[in-house]
């Protein structure tokens, strides 16, 4: 296991292209932290500057205490698995296996005791006489994380390595890297734009922002039900947040009929006044019915909306109910038994505690007292 310490640190390109700004975070011994965002959100270039592969600008970046800007990656203790699975086509999956462990001279009878452990874990050990080009993705992907595992090293760094799995192989996958990392405890950081990837497998998450700027980072908990801007909201979730801009009036927002008071939702309604805000939701928070009491507790209140059902799509365990409030679109979560037919008007309530608002000056949360859930 390894404790990673990044203070500051930035990428800049000789052509003067900012790559990663001021990146700062601890991560603990045996954590399994994720870096999500869209493409050129400077994730692999974090991940390229932890193994070495790209020179920290400026700031620092420590490994176990140990300043590492100019530590060679040879000396980092650090393994990584690749988008391409980097497998040598010319060596079977034994070989491939145990090539790391050849190149440090490890002697042949503890290659061959690590290459078949490893392959047990893998689920690989009838494939070990096969070559790459006999096998499927899935299971070169598992090849490729067997020989970063195989080597005991304390940092794994993984950068998108599903993204060339079809759906099924992914949801595979994740489960097996998940059990992996939690059999082995070594450090892992994983690269990914897959949102999804992110949620199940991590203990953290860093959402970044095309540019290299850090927008939170924090548990998936943390991220779904307390996002701190704009882009952390709509970012995370799937289908995502759904937002309506409005300007704040006497304590309420004002679109087109949509008049909603924020005071049960917003700590200090009084400073938005005259302000541009965003009120927003996820699709799934919805109820059909008006909020109920649970047992020995007092009835939450919620937001009574109506909206013009445009198109659904049943997906077996939800129906996706694409509707417009005003002007503004949106999509809910129904239970499929109850999907609501094109062409109606559909009622529903957003609970105080599912209902968010954002700064659109600044783009950041406004302050509530409400328990999410």
């Amino acid at each position: 296991m390894a404790h990673l310490l990044f203070k500051d640190v930035n990428k800049v390109y000789p052509n003067g292209y900012h790559a990663v700004h001021d990146f700062n975070m601890e991560i603990k011994d045996g954590e399994f932290i994720c870096l999500v965002g869209d493409s050129g959100c400077g994730k692999s270039t974090t991940l390229r500057m932890i193994a070495g592969l790209e020179e920290i600008t400026s700031g620092e970046f420590y490994i176990d205490g140990v300043l590492a800007n100019q530590m060679s990656s040879r000396d980092r203790g650090i393994a990584m698995v690749f988008q391409s699975y980097a497998l040598y086509p010319h060596l079977t999956v034994y070989e491939n296996l145990g090539f790391g462990l050849t190149l440090e001279g490890v002697d042949a009878d503890v290659i061959d005791e690590k290459v078949k452990k490893t392959a047990k874990i893998l689920g690989l050990t009838e494939y070990l006489e096969r070559f790459p080009r006999n096998l499927s993705g899935g299971q070169c992907q598992r090849v490729a994380v067997g020989r970063a595992l195989i080597r005991k090293v304390n940092i794994f760094l993984m950068d998108e390595p599903l993204s060339n799995l079809d759906a099924k192989q992914r949801v595979t996958m994740r489960s097996e890297i998940k059990q992996i990392h939690r059999s082995v405890g070594s450090t892992t950081i994983y690269v990914t734009h897959d949102q999804t990837e992110a949620m199940t497998m991590s203990d953290r998450i860093v959402v970044m922002k095309s540019g290299g700027y850090v927008q939170q980072i924090g548990t998936p908990y943390e991220l779904y039900f307390h996002p701190s801007n704009l882009f952390v909201a709509g970012f995370i979730g799937e289908p995502p947040m759904n937002f309506i801009k409005s300007v704040v009036t006497d304590g309420k927002i004002n679109a087109g009929e949509l008049q909603l008071d924020l005071t049960p939702v917003v700590k200090d309604v009084k400073a938005l006044e005259g302000k541009e805000v965003v009120f927003a939701f996820r699709p799934e928070a919805i109820k059909l019915s008006a909020p109920k009491a649970a047992k020995g507790e007092k009835a939450e209140g919620g937001y009574e909306l109506s909206s013009n059902v445009d198109l659904t799509e049943l997906l077996g365990d939800m129906t996706n109910v694409y509707a417009n409030i005003g002007n503004v679109n949106v999509i809910l979560k129904v239970n499929p038994h109850y999907t609501p037919e094109m062409g109606s008007t559909f009622k529903f309530f957003v609970p105080y505690s599912a209902a968010y608002v954002f700064d659109c000056e600044t783009e950041l949360a406004v302050e509530s007292d409400l328990k999410r859930h």
